[in-house]
């Protein structure tokens, strides 16, 4: 993943074009700026951009066309493209979006929602090009597997990346935590080979309903009311229903991992208030590494804690998360493994 985020700006206007270099820099994005169409669609050919800003007012050619044929080479067509335009009509602002932009806003923009644009389009680009690493190296396996298996695995790379074009709040640092920390705890239980495989793969796709999550509650900086909770509960279901369309076990799983991983060992979870084993053994195992991610990841409403105070919290309880909320097979194991899942983090967090 690249350390500076570079965004390519194509605008005909001088002014806008030198304010948005403004804006972007001090917020410590790389800029590439241009003022023509031809130059921009070579720009985005050569130097792969994290993402796109273009007026489509452009003298030398159409903006429209301009995002046409970038999303038509499989060189540039993952660059998301936001489009800036003066114009009034609701026509000319979804022709962008029809030809492929993923956002459109209209001049002139207000900074702080650019900036929340630009930046949750970049992270949904990182995840996107995590899940494709993933594909790569998920690739070497399968061809070494019978025909079904690589039906799974072209059907795995089918769902996840139309998934992988939508907004979700989790950074792909996250996602391939959560990877690590399912695999080592399905290992560390004696859990088959195939089954330590599948959560791997499978376990990145648990928040993918959030995908359906307004973006005012998804990006929301603060903490939610208690409807907004509410409507945050229902990534669960959305993420079951986009998941269980899959025949692939990494689709199987990733939708029984999707709807239960809030499920509680005492019961009191959502979205069904299931108990016990009637949890299935992925989902408990999911439910303990978000836990552990989520109290050592600084979010805008708390810090990060340390891995000690993660520990204390599982293990002993604060009151919000108590150990009875896990399965008591998968809390041991858990135990067991802290010393590898602190490493998993800390190494992740280059701490």
């Amino acid at each position: 993943m690249k350390m500076t985020r570079t965004v390519l700006l194509v605008d005909n206007n001088p002014h806008d074009l030198q304010s948005l270099e403004i804006l972007l820099k001090t917020r410590d994005y790389e800029t590439i700026p241009t003022r023509l169409g031809t130059e921009a669609v070579m720009l985005a050919k050569k130097r792969q951009p994290d993402i796109i800003l273009l007026d489509p007012m452009l003298k030398d050619m159409n903006g429209f066309d301009v995002v046409k044929t970038l999303k038509g080479d499989p060189h540039t067509r993952n660059i998301p493209i936001i489009i800036l335009t003066s114009m009034d009509d609701r026509d000319s602002r979804l022709r962008g979006l029809v030809m492929g932009a993923e956002e459109s806003l209209t001049k002139p923009v207000d900074r702080l929602e650019l900036s929340v644009r630009v930046e949750n389009l970049i992270r949904l680009k990182e995840y996107g090009d995590l899940l494709a690493d993933q594909n790569r190296r998920l690739e070497i396996r399968v061809n070494e597997r019978t025909m079904q298996l690589a039906d799974s695995h072209h059907e795995t790379i089918s769902i996840m990346t139309a998934a992988a074009e939508h907004k979700d709040e989790d950074t792909g640092l996250h996602v391939m935590r959560i990877s690590h920390y399912c695999r080592e705890l399905s290992e560390h239980m004696g859990l088959d080979a195939n089954f330590s495989d599948c959560i791997f793969y499978a376990s990145p796709m648990h928040d993918i309903g959030k995908i359906g999550i307004p973006d005012h509650i998804l990006l929301k900086p603060d903490r939610h009311t208690h409807d907004e909770r509410e409507a945050m509960k229902k990534h669960v279901t959305l993420g079951a229903k986009i998941l269980k369309k899959g025949r692939s076990p990494y689709m199987r799983m990733g939708a029984e991992i999707a709807l239960n991983h809030h499920e509680r060992w005492d019961g009191g979870g959502y979205p069904n208030g299931r108990r016990g084993e009637e949890i299935p053994v992925s989902a408990r195992l999911m439910t303990i590494a978000d836990q552990y991610d989520a109290l050592r990841a600084k979010r805008p409403y708390k810090p990060a804690l340390d891995h000690y105070s993660a520990m204390k919290i599982i293990t002993v309880g604060d009151g919000r998360t108590m150990p009875g909320h896990f399965d008591p097979d998968v809390l041991e194991a858990f135990k067991a493994c802290s010393k590898t899942f602190r490493g998993i983090y800390d190494e992740s967090a280059g701490i």
